[in-house]
């Protein structure tokens, strides 16, 4: 295994999914079951594996917390201030996708205690970054 002169950072994703319905927009959100931030909502996501493609990721993390499979996804953009995660220097790679209507029926699991769809204009506050993701993804709505 090669040695690097650099430290290198943990890589997460993260996922804005919107449901849009008559014109109304909500995004899809957990209440994080473990820390940090455990009880504070969040965009669904979580630890690239090794080897694994970002995107699959993605998808594979959005099915983990919520049991929502089969949803296009588009890369956002790339977020890696640091302090953005208290466990140590994480740079997250941002997904958004759309659903319309009922097409989707969440489900907790694994990281997540409960998920439950919320208006953006009525968000409660966000663990991590969260509120700077998504207000970046809202201005692309």
């Amino acid at each position: 295994m090669p040695s690097y002169d650099y430290p290198r950072p943990a890589v997460t994703t993260d996922i804005i999914l919107f449901k849009l319905d008559e014109g109304c927009a909500e995004v899809l959100l957990i209440e994080r079951a473990h820390a940090p931030f455990e009880g504070s909502w969040a965009l669904p996501g979580g630890f690239v594996d090794e080897g694994e493609d970002l995107e699959a990721a993605a998808l594979r993390e959005l099915q983990e917390e919520t049991g929502i499979s089969g949803v296009a996804l588009e890369q956002l953009r790339t977020f890696g201030a640091p302090g953005r995660d208290p466990r140590g220097w994480t740079v997250s790679i941002a997904f958004v996708g759309e659903v319309k209507g009922d097409d989707v029926s969440p489900t907790p699991a694994s990281d997540a205690r409960e998920v439950r769809w919320f208006a953006i204009d009525d968000l409660p506050e966000l663990a991590f970054d969260h509120a700077e993701i998504l207000k970046i993804a809202c201005e692309g709505l």
